[in-house]
């Protein structure tokens, strides 16, 4: 909350203009979503700058090149999506729990991003909302899943992925991004407002016609164990893999 206040303080003559602009292009279908989406970017730059947020990324070169994809990052933190916002250049939507439907501002940064929310205690509107990822996917929209489904609260230690969470991938057949978050639970869980650092790494998307004869446990594996290795390269540690 503390770096919250801190980032609209830095940013407060121009936060109103940014505030009501997003509520716009939250309700209007006038605006294309490449502009909305380089809107939002503009948005988070000025938070990491007002916020003392430093975001490393690497591994953008595998990022496809086609629209129709989905990320799979592993989950530390609200701050996750804006990581994700400020370092992709394709407009991306995202599934998000419904609890986070309603919290002041983030509210509209998923409204512009056109996020589905899904209810995870009602099967019936969890299926509809995986099958409405995958048709939007297979369409040419690209969307960010949370595999652990909810925040790890356990630092870069890396939870399970839930198979269910890659349904919309095997239907859409579509390319799968495995993403690594390092550090991204310490702008907004640390309660401090000191500079910190986090990393960012997309890694190598698994095709298709790679995945295909694999079930969603299987995959769901396969994705965890790249992203796990791939934090263990970036915090320069060994594999401890404590699932």
């Amino acid at each position: 909350m503390k770096r919250i206040l801190l980032m609209i303080f830095r940013n407060i003559f121009i936060f109103p203009y940014f505030y009501f602009k997003m509520i716009y292009y939250a309700k209007t279908d006038r605006v294309s979503d490449e502009k909305k989406y380089e809107f939002l970017k503009k948005i988070v730059k000025r938070a990491n700058i007002g916020g003392n947020v430093i975001i490393e990324s690497s591994g953008t070169e595998h990022i496809p090149e086609k629209n129709g994809f989905i990320l799979f990052p592993n989950h530390q933190g609200m701050y996750d999506v804006l990581a994700i916002l400020d370092t992709l250049g394709h407009p991306t939507s995202v599934v998000i729990k419904k609890e986070l439907a309603n919290i002041p501002m983030l509210k509209w940064v998923f409204a512009v991003m056109r996020a589905q929310s899904m209810d995870r205690e009602d099967v019936r509107q969890s299926m509809k909302v995986i099958l409405n990822v995958a048709k939007e996917v297979s369409e040419g929209r690209n969307y960010v899943i949370f595999p652990e489904g909810t925040r790890s609260k356990n630092g870069n230690q890396v939870g399970e992925f839930k198979a269910g969470s890659f349904k919309s991938a095997t239907k859409a057949k579509c390319p799968i991004v495995p993403v690594a978050l390092v550090d991204s639970y310490k702008p907004f869980d640390t309660h401090t407002v000191s500079k910190v650092s986090m990393k960012i790494c997309y890694l190598e998307p698994i095709l298709y016609e790679q995945y295909k004869d694999m079930n969603t446990n299987q995959i769901a594996e396969e994705v965890r164990s790249r992203i796990v290795e791939k934090i263990a390269e970036l915090e320069g540690k060994n594999i401890i893999d404590k699932q």
